[in-house]
């Protein structure tokens, strides 16, 4: 579209997750008179860490807010999968993006702070809960809880996992039980026991369980991750210190010890979900992106990296194609094959005999085991850890 025409568009981004919040950035840049309206009356994300792939950094630097990025993290040369008591598996590079060649491993709270504060004041609309969409065609109307009525000429539904624009417009399904428990914690370095010793990612696999180290070193902490199979698919389940310690039988006795010294107030418990493809993610005025369009199990560690590529793609639409709905429509063809991959991808994490073992003749919604060892799982995995 002609710089003129951009201009001239108003855009209403729903949701200020990595996703809502990057394609703020990329769409503003454009041009474009954005607002992002967000439900929660203060941002505040679960404590946790993430790695940032050389692509998603390089375009961080394409929006000049690079710096911003990587003052507030650690770069990593490579990752590493580890049997449960510490023999190694792989070891590999990320894949090199560009001059981007590494991956930089952040606090979850640290992203949103820096994606928000590059934001221009009076950006971001907080207590925002989006009631209705209404799709005009051209132009649609999104009606809050608080009252209020906003008209756009865009809407990006960036609304998350629960997407009300996605349950509305493009598919009631709601998401699916992967039949597993994440236990996420940040703690010490000082306290991990001697593992941390670099900026790298480490996963440890053993049965039925993964554990995954992820330095924070510019805090001086560590992500401890635990993702285990549980057939619980209560959203915030209640697990004792008992029940966690019980994942991570037979590990290395410093992951063990990691464990065991938990203040379980501090350790974010959720059941695992994503959901199925969306068939379409557009209509002529309203698009999905992240994890309201394609939400995945965290397996590979693409959730908030695929939502960064997709505001840089939706960014990328708009200034080559004629009109918005062609430039939604190219959207989703560049976006969606590669989504649609990582999510199956992502379904893949355990061994069939693994999963016979919590579910003992069935098998959990979203999970199709393959028939492969632990080990040659984890490989599998690594081969899309590196996407």
């Amino acid at each position: 579209m002609k710089s003129s025409e951009i201009k001239n568009l108003k855009i209403a981004v729903v949701g200020a997750g990595y996703g809502g919040a990057a394609a703020a950035k990329a769409l503003s840049q454009l041009g474009a008179d954005v607002t992002v309206y967000e439900q929660a009356t203060q941002m505040r994300e679960v404590g946790a860490g993430i790695g940032l792939r050389p692509a998603t950094m390089a375009r961080f630097r394409q929006w000049g807010i690079f710096d911003a990025i990587a003052k507030v993290s650690s770069p990593s040369d490579y990752f590493e999968i580890l049997t449960a008591t510490g023999e190694p598996i792989m070891k590999d590079t990320w894949p090199e993006f560009g001059d981007e060649k590494r991956t930089y491993l952040i606090h979850r709270g640290d992203f949103i702070e820096a994606l928000l504060g590059v934001l221009p004041e009076g950006m971001v609309q907080l207590g925002h809960k989006l009631e209705t969409i209404a799709d005009d065609g051209g132009r649609s109307v999104l009606t809050f809880t608080n009252g209020k009525t906003v008209e756009a000429d865009l809407v990006v539904g960036a609304d998350g996992i629960k997407s009300v624009v996605r349950e509305q417009l493009f598919s009631d399904k709601g998401p699916v039980f992967s039949g597993e428990h994440a236990y996420r914690v940040v703690i010490s370095a000082d306290d991990a026991h001697g593992l941390v010793v670099d900026d790298n990612l480490r996963m440890y696999i053993g049965k039925g369980t993964k554990v995954y180290l992820l330095p924070l070193r510019h805090r001086n902490q560590v992500s401890f991750d635990i993702t285990a199979l549980n057939p619980d698919g209560t959203w915030a389940p209640t697990v004792s210190k008992d029940e966690l310690l019980k994942t991570v039988e037979g590990f290395d006795e410093r992951i063990v010890r990691i464990a065991r010294g938990l203040d379980m107030d501090t350790v974010n418990i959720r059941a695992v979900y994503d959901i199925d493809p969306v068939h379409i993610w557009h209509t002529d005025s309203v698009v999905l992106m992240g994890d309201a369009a394609h939400s995945m199990l965290h397996h590979q560690g693409q959730g908030a990296n695929s939502a960064i590529e997709d505001a840089g793609a939706l960014a990328d639409a708009l200034a080559r194609a004629g009109t918005v709905q062609e430039a939604l429509a190219l959207f989703q063809a560049t976006r969606k094959p590669v989504t649609d991959e990582l999510q199956r991808i992502s379904r893949q994490g355990w061994s069939e005999e693994e999963v016979n073992d919590v579910f003992p003749g069935q098998k959990p919604s979203s999970q199709s085991p393959p028939s492969q060892t632990p080990a040659t799982a984890a490989v599998a995995v690594a081969d899309t850890v590196k996407a």
